[in-house]
């Protein structure tokens, strides 16, 4: 099996897919309603799979989304809340390539060592997912091809079942895509000194640094950056269709589960949280997932229901024909593909422990943000949003419904302390794990 962990991916900006993921009713076959055909690759891919149009990512960013994508567990099972965690793992929670060792799996992992969720793969792999303005262009995802090839060709030969799991860094900023695809969908004046849109982000002190290392010097338009991020997208989705070849190539591309998942959005020019993925906003918290495995899974199915990373283990031990006796805190997708149920949560809970430490409570139609410390973008310590009448969660309304931030609180609190109960952790502990920052 191979399963793609793209981090940041499809978080676009508000005025045109808030949420990364907005299906259109009319059209079976456009995946994305976006402006731009980013995804040719991936898009007919999807045409062989099932498409979850409402999976979630609720604990951010990726070292928590990680952890709960590879163990089948939230974050109260995982206690991996913060992006630094310190320590490793818990020892009583198996990853998935731990229980697919014990029945006979070689597993590989490109890109992704180092990190507390990826303890028990048999082989680490590194490639450069990195750059600079000095340095570019940056091909990450030919990077990740010239390691991924030689080892998915091992692995084949081999003749053991394996997995394999890729991490993809292309939509992570730097964003710096080789031609022709830096400036594919852009064609003004990234200098044009009319334009302004750059100096908020540029006078961001905490990022303004990090961002003067890979931006062109002097640019002053947002949509040039923005096209830089669209190009990234391209180009990665040009670099895995090489794989998809390489898994024909082989003769198995109908024999393997292939699936492509995010760990998180990006929130580009979104909530003054410039060209990063902090703030639970649901452009950072809706991912894109993917399943494709002819015979057992649907091709050119689209499911509605909601779902979270917590079930991506259970799923794929489903399809492998795996059986445990684990207990996982999510349940396997394919109950929703074959209609015996029509959702998972609709209303769950929410963490971020980054540069800014919040938790919230979502349900269809709000969203609850409670700040557990002031954070560097000032931002109010209670926000409420309709994600009905205001998806892109633009107009706070906790001072005109005081009485339904309460209610909501109060359903999230109950939740914590449920999860809490069941897992025998301490509150405290649970704190204590959010403040691993550093």
């Amino acid at each position: 099996m191979v399963i793609w962990g793209t981090t940041d991916a499809y978080g676009k900006t508000s005025k045109y897919r808030a949420d990364g993921n907005r299906f259109p009713p009319c059209d079976p076959h456009e995946l994305l309603r976006y402006h731009h055909l980013t995804t040719p690759h991936i898009d007919r891919f999807a045409q062989g799979g099932t498409l979850f149009e409402r999976t979630y990512s609720p604990h951010v960013p990726t070292t928590s989304a990680y952890a709960s994508m590879l163990t089948g567990m939230d974050v109260f099972g995982t206690q991996v809340v913060a992006l630094r965690h310190k320590g490793p793992l818990r020892p009583e929670i198996k990853t998935l390539p731990e229980i697919l060792r014990e029945v006979g799996y070689e597993t590989t992992c490109v890109g992704f060592s180092g990190n507390p969720s990826s303890r028990g793969f048999d082989n680490y792999l590194t490639y450069s997912g990195w750059g600079s303005w000095e340095e570019r262009p940056s091909p990450k995802a030919q990077n990740l091809n010239e390691v991924t090839i030689p080892e998915l060709d091992r692995l084949v030969e081999g003749g053991k079942p394996f997995f394999l799991f890729l991490r993809h860094m292309d939509p992570h900023s730097p964003y710096l895509p080789p031609p022709p695809y830096e400036r594919m969908f852009y064609h003004g004046d990234e200098y044009d000194p009319e334009n302004r849109s750059m100096e908020p982000v540029m006078e961001f002190k905490p990022f303004c640094d990090y961002f003067a290392r890979w931006m062109p010097p002097g640019v002053t338009d947002k949509d040039y950056i923005i096209a830089q991020y669209d190009g990234a997208i391209a180009y990665m989705d040009a670099c895995i269709q090489t794989i998809f070849n390489a898994l024909e190539a082989h003769g198995i591309f109908d024999e393997t589960i292939v699936i492509v998942n995010g760990d998180h959005g990006e929130t580009l020019y979104d909530h003054e949280c410039w060209f990063d993925h902090h703030g639970i906003y649901d452009v950072t918290l809706h991912v894109p997932l993917i399943i494709r495995y002819p015979g057992k899974v649907p091709a050119g199915k689209r499911v509605s229901g909601f779902n979270q990373h917590k079930s991506l283990v259970p799923t794929i031990l489903e399809l492998a024909g795996i059986e445990t006796i684990i207990p996982f805190d999510g349940g396997s997708l394919m109950l929703l593909v074959r209609g015996e149920v029509a959702s998972y949560e609709s209303e769950f809970y929410l963490t971020e422990c980054t540069w800014m430490r919040k938790h919230g409570w979502r349900t269809p139609e709000w969203k609850l943000i409670i700040a557990l410390e002031p954070d560097f973008h000032f931002k109010p310590p209670v926000e409420l949003y309709n994600l009905i009448e205001d998806p892109d969660e633009n107009n706070n309304l906790a001072e005109v419904y005081p009485d339904l931030v309460a209610s909501l609180e109060t359903r999230m609190q109950r939740w914590i302390a449920k999860r809490e109960a069941e897992n025998g952790l301490q509150k405290s502990d649970h704190d204590a794990e959010r403040l691993a920052r550093s």
